[in-house]
């Protein structure tokens, strides 16, 4: 029987290893999987590549990860918020390196990875300084940048259900990254508020399907 179901959080993530790279969804903090990054807090691995749509939010979640200096990099959108302190003070001491893709580029990236494309152009960061060092070409009158993938060992998602085929349904707009980190990534961890029955999900609603999903947990008060 066929079941990706993971007894707690501490197991889905045992097996993450230094030197990691992972993908964790969320746009700020919706459809952030907090559970699963205290859990790989934690676990105990450093020297990790991170892939998120910012650098971390307060004290809590990314941020407490990268205050334990447990990352080595970070490849993101906007590192820079408000509440940004963790990641600011570790940038100006040195002690992280940051990519910065912008954010239409890391969503196309991340897709690439998945989809398995090679690398594509875009027109965004031409003649920027993002786009140094990067292979350029002029295109029916546009500058084009070529971009490569983004894939990861692991990819850390939130959904709001699932079964136990790994199937998920997300609320609303919490979806955002995850659905292509899955694709993305070697093994893909769900958290979700409660995991139902074979056959209970409508197969309409399914947007990540199991055949991308390796481990399910729940955090929410149901299993």
């Amino acid at each position: 029987m066929i079941s990706k179901i993971f007894d707690s959080l501490r197991e889905s993530l045992s097996d993450v290893p230094d030197g990691a790279t992972i993908m964790v969804g969320g746009f700020g903090l919706a459809g952030q999987p907090t559970e699963l990054i205290d859990a790989l807090l934690d676990q105990g691995a450093r020297d990790l590549v991170i892939i998120n749509n910012n650098a971390g939010n307060g004290d809590t979640g990314l941020a407490a990860l990268l205050a334990a200096g447990r990352v080595r990099k970070i490849v993101c959108s906007f590192p820079r918020q408000v509440d940004s302190h963790v990641f600011d003070g570790l940038y100006h001491a040195g002690k992280i390196e940051l990519e910065l893709v912008p954010q239409g580029n890391l969503a196309e990236r991340i897709r690439a990875g998945g989809a398995g494309i090679g690398a594509f152009f875009t027109p965004t960061a031409a003649g920027t300084l993002l786009a140094e060092g990067k292979e350029q070409r002029h295109i029916n009158g546009r500058d084009y940048v070529l971009e490569y993938p983004l894939h990861a060992d692991y990819a850390l998602i939130k959904a709001l259900c699932a079964d136990r085929w790994g199937n998920l349904v997300y609320r609303k707009t919490a979806r955002n990254f995850g659905p292509i980190m899955a694709t993305a990534s070697r093994i893909a961890v769900a958290q979700v508020d409660r995991i139902v029955e074979l056959g209970a999900l409508d197969p309409e609603a399914i947007v990540t399907p199991g055949l991308f999903v390796q481990r399910v947990v729940a955090v929410g008060a149901a299993k």
